[in-house]
């Protein structure tokens, strides 16, 4: 995917939801541990090395895999390379799992179920569509396909 190189580095500044230094190992093999600066914005997760302003890369968190690896250690692999594996390294396993959950929570697909699931519910609840008054109510990326019944989702799939 390509991206607009100042837009990036202008969306890594942004105040960001989580942020700290982890050690982050990269997916090519023989890589080795290194401590970045890493910032969760939006649905990107950027690294830094740590005295730098501009990243040194991000991730865009769609289409991945979260995975717990120990109590310490977490994991990002992408659902069309799963050899393309980054792995994290926490201070705690509190921390570990403060960002297993942000990470998962920062997806467009996971936003996108739960509106739909809480739409469905609040039409459910008080036969009114909550979306109607915006006007998107009709727009496909707000429906739920082929009848399935939605709940909110909390796993590690994105």
């Amino acid at each position: 995917m390509r991206f607009n190189e100042k837009e990036m580095v202008s969306l890594s500044r942004q105040p960001s939801e989580m942020a700290a230094e982890l050690g982050m190992r990269g997916p090519k093999k023989g890589d080795v541990v290194k401590r970045r600066l890493v910032k969760l914005i939006v649905n990107f997760l950027f690294y830094f090395r740590i005295d730098e302003e501009e990243p040194v890369g991000a991730l865009l968190l769609e289409q991945c895999r979260v995975e717990k690896e120990d109590n310490l250690t977490f994991s990002i692999a992408f659902l069309d390379e799963a050899e393309r594996k980054y792995v994290f390294e926490c201070g705690s396993e509190e921390q570990c799992k403060e960002w297993i959950d942000s990470i998962i929570k920062a997806s467009y697909e996971f936003m996108r179920r739960n509106l739909i699931y809480y739409r469905t519910e609040i039409h459910r609840l008080t036969g009114k569509d909550p979306l109607e008054q915006y006007g998107i109510s009709d727009e496909t990326r707000f429906q739920v396909s082929n009848g399935q019944q939605l709940k909110p989702r909390d796993t590690s799939s994105l």
